[in-house]
Order: structure tokens, then C-alpha cells, then sequence
């Protein structure tokens, strides 16, 4: 009976530190919660146990939500949470060395649970602890609903579309849709082999292969598999040997019908740098863009990251954190975290007011002052000009219209003068930039097209684009 209970009791610890793993990410979960930390479960209060007063402190501040929400998770009831600083024994020279089989701190200290504590969660618990995490809950917006319908067709039919292509600028959420897509095809079909590589994953793992480990085991790996997702692969550029890897690899599993989900932060045909084969490859599947949430997106993502760690959140402070923080979601998360670490550290409720203040560095950290090179940096790098290009007085559309944009955007987002903008995109009048205002203002509303590389673009596209290179540097 004895033996049964430490069983148990082991795999209760285990289950939690995993939980705990899945939430906050294992590099980060290593780097706080290792071989130091323990965690002691008496009734219903769990302890933190830390060696030294930095550790616990830093372990309240920034993971007491997280703790709390994967006992939740696991338990399916409220715990007592507190932490404690528990000295670590140093060992004396004449002290014996640990077995090597012995139990880690977290299982000695599970010995010692009651009995009725230790009762693993059933199975229908797991499953609804984990459907949270689903394709359904992904949170929908004008900038990607096309991306998320395909994942959802892609989460019923693994394979129906392969490859699945997302791009968009960092911060979209390319690398959260993916990982949904992994997750769902787990959960909703019981699928076991899923794969989610980052393209530094990927190399690693084939440059291992190649130094010792053998090939045919990354293939198996990567091959032998249902659904297999790389993010941003444009950071395969230059790496000749692993793009030739990678190309066998699509081609594999395309061959056997398999799914393929790859994203990156431009569209196929402005990966040059890949080679002609990948981008052929990526194209021949479905191809769908993410753009910057809008603001009733980011409020849709606040309201949820708010629901999911149990926060208490007034919706005027959400709307209001949706408002300012513009782009990038994890600026919406970081934000969160700092009202509630600020709330528990003043013991203050989080109302508009406390939200402002707190919040105000951020809210102005947000707020970009373009200037007029940044706009001929953002228009030369989207049309892959020369900055002379720009300037100079050649009249060809190569030149001439991503000038034309330059002058508009320069109207839009700066306070410079016609002559000044004039002067600074090498024009002798400030009619030229009325004229260019005008035309642009008419292509917008004609819905015309305008030559990006290769290929033709529509000029809201384009400006769009420029105006992502403006907000991410």
C-alpha cells in the first residue's frame, strides 16, 4: 500500500512540474523551476519551496499566476498557494554519495503527502483541461481570418492542402496559429506524430545528424510523420545544405499526403534568397497572409489571455490596454502581466486610473515619431530599391511610383512641409508632391496595381507593407 501511495504521489509532482512546463515554456520552466526548486503539496496548500530569498521572489513575481493556474488545471480545485525558503543541506566529504537510482527533491518530498492528495486526475479531466487550447479558441480578426479558416480545414482533414503557408510581420501571430494547428490535430484526432520545429531547430538537428547522430534518424524523424510544421523559414537563407534537406523533405511528405505548415515574414515570391525550388514548392499549396490584429482583435486577445490566467480585469482597462498597444500581441501579454505583478505589489485593485499610470511608459514606448528616412528606408526595402533610386530624376514606374508612394505616406504619418518633402525625394517643386498625393489617393480608390518585384500588387497591399516596415524598424 505503501509503495502505491509514493507511486502516486510521484506522479502527481510530475504531472504538476509538466503542467507547469507546458505553460510557461521548457527553457523557461529549466531555467527557474530545476533541480532547486520543489514543490510540497499538504491539504489543500501548495508550497514553493526555493533555496534562498532571490530565487522565491523572483518565482512570485512573475510565475505565482502560472503556479496557480496549472494546479487548477490539474487538481479541478482551488489551492493555497505560498512559498517558502528552504535551505539546501550542503554534503560533507564524509557523507555518503546520493544512489544513483534515488528519487529527485520533489519525489522525496511527495513520500510524505496523504493519501488522500495524491489521486492522479481522471482522463475527462485531462481532455477538458486541454480543449482550451484548440483551433476554435483562436481569436478571429479581418487581418486573419482567411489563415485561421484554412487551419480549420487543415484541423478536420490533415493533408486536404499541403503545404500550408502563413506569412505576416513578427508579432502577428504566425507562430501561435501553428502551434494551435499542432495542437488541435493532437487533441481533436489523436494524432501522435506532430511535429512543430523552429528553422534554428531544424538545422540543429540536421547539423547534429550530419556530425554523429546519422542521417536516416532525422529522417525518420521529420519524414516518418502526420503533420509537420517548420516556423520562419526565411531564416534558411544561406544555409545551402540544410535547404537541400529541407526540399527532400517537403517533397516526402507531400508524396504520402502528409501535412505540411511552414510561415514566414514575407510571401513565397519574396524569398529569394531560399532558391527558386522552395518557393515553388511553398506555392503549390495555400498561401494566406497575417496581418497586425486590429483593435477589436487585440480586445478579443486581451479579453482571452485575461480569461485564461484568471485575472480580474475591468473591460475599460482592457479596452484601454487594446487601444494603445498597437501590433505586436505580446506587447498585450507583457502588458497584463505588469498590472497584475504592480496590483499584488501596491495591494491596489487594477481600475483605469491605476492602469494609465502604471502603463504609461509602455503606451508611450508604442508611440513611433517617423521621420522621413524611415519612410525611404521602409519604400526602398519593400521595392528593393537603391535609396539613389529614389532620388534620382528617372521617370520609369520602377522608380517613379514607389517615389509617389514615399511622398504620400510622408503626407500622411509627418508634419513636413510640401518643399521638404519635395527636397528630401530629390524634386525641385512642392507641386510634385500634391501631384503625387493625388495619384496615390486615386490608385487607393481605383483598387490599382502596382509592379513589387516580379510581380503585381495591388497598391493597398503595398502600402500596407511599407507601413509594417514602419512599425517594426
Amino acid at each position: 500500500m505503501t509503495q502505491e501511495v509514493t507511486r502516486d504521489a510521484q506522479e502527481v509532482i510530475k504531472d504538476l512540474r509538466k503542467c507547469l512546463a507546458g505553460r510557461i515554456g521548457a527553457d523557461r520552466f529549466d531555467l527557474w523551476f530545476g533541480k532547486q526548486i520543489r514543490f510540497e503539496l499538504v491539504e489543500d496548500r501548495l508550497s514553493v519551496c526555493a533555496p534562498d530569498q532571490f530565487s522565491l521572489d523572483r518565482l512570485r513575481k512573475h510565475f505565482r499566476s502560472d503556479i496557480l493556474s496549472a494546479a487548477r488545471e490539474l487538481f479541478q480545485r482551488e489551492v493555497l498557494l505560498d512559498f517558502q525558503v528552504v535551505a539546501v543541506a550542503k554534503q560533507t566529504s564524509s557523507a555518503p554519495s546520493p544512489a544513483l537510482d534515488s528519487p529527485p527533491p520533489d519525489e522525496q518530498a511527495a513520500k510524505t503527502l496523504p493519501l488522500r492528495t495524491v489521486a492522479p486526475p481522471t482522463r475527462p479531466v485531462r481532455r477538458e483541461a486541454t480543449r482550451s487550447r484548440t483551433i476554435d479558441t483562436f481569436v478571429v480578426g479581418v487581418g486573419n481570418r482567411v489563415a485561421v479558416t484554412a487551419a480549420k480545414s487543415i484541423c478536420e482533414r490533415p493533408g486536404s492542402v499541403s503545404p500550408l503557408f502563413i506569412y505576416g510581420p513578427p508579432g502577428c501571430g504566425k507562430s501561435h496559429l501553428q502551434e494551435t494547428i499542432c495542437s488541435t490535430v493532437r487533441q481533436s484526432l489523436g494524432l501522435r506524430r506532430v511535429l512543430s520545429l523552429s528553422s534554428e531547430q531544424f538545422t540543429s538537428y540536421f547539423l547534429e545528424a550530419l556530425q554523429g547522430s546519422g542521417l536516416p534518424s532525422f529522417r525518420r524523424k521529420c519524414r516518418d510523420i502526420d503533420v509537420l510544421a517548420i516556423d520562419n523559414i526565411q531564416f534558411f537563407a544561406g544555409k545551402r545544405a540544410t535547404l537541400v534537406e529541407l526540399q527532400h523533405t517537403i517533397d516526402s511528405l507531400l508524396r504520402h499526403g502528409k501535412q505540411l505548415i511552414l510561415t514566414a515574414d514575407r510571401p513565397p515570391n519574396e524569398l529569394g534568397r531560399l532558391g527558386p525550388e522552395l518557393a515553388a514548392r511553398v506555392s503549390g499549396g495555400l498561401v494566406c497572409g497575417i496581418e497586425h490584429a486590429d483593435y477589436e482583435t487585440r480586445l478579443g486577445i486581451a479579453k482571452q489571455m485575461a480569461v485564461r490566467s484568471r485575472r480580474s480585469m475591468p473591460d475599460e482597462v482592457l479596452q484601454l490596454v487594446a487601444a494603445e498597444l498597437t501590433g505586436d500581441a505580446r506587447r498585450i501579454a507583457g502588458a497584463l502581466n505588469r498590472l497584475e505583478a504592480t496590483s499584488e505589489a501596491l495591494d491596489q485593485a487594477i481600475t483605469l486610473d491605476f492602469a494609465r499610470s502604471t502603463l504609461a511608459d509602455i503606451f508611450r514606448a508604442t508611440v513611433q515619431v517617423v521621420r522621413l528616412t524611415d519612410i525611404e528606408r521602409a519604400v526602398c526595402d519593400t521595392f528593393g530599391l537603391d535609396s539613389r533610386a529614389l532620388k534620382d530624376g528617372s521617370k520609369t514606374k520602377s522608380a517613379s511610383h514607389p517615389r509617389m508612394l514615399a511622398m504620400w505616406l510622408a503626407r500622411k504619418y509627418t508634419r513636413a512641409a510640401f518643399s521638404e518633402i519635395s527636397e528630401h525625394f530629390g524634386r525641385r517643386s512642392h507641386s510634385t508632391v500634391i501631384s503625387a498625393e493625388k495619384k496615390v489617393n486615386r490608385w487607393v480608390s481605383d483598387g490599382a496595381t502596382i509592379q513589387l518585384g516580379q510581380a503585381a500588387c495591388n497598391v493597398e497591399d503595398a502600402i500596407r507593407r511599407i507601413e509594417t516596415q514602419l512599425r517594426t524598424g
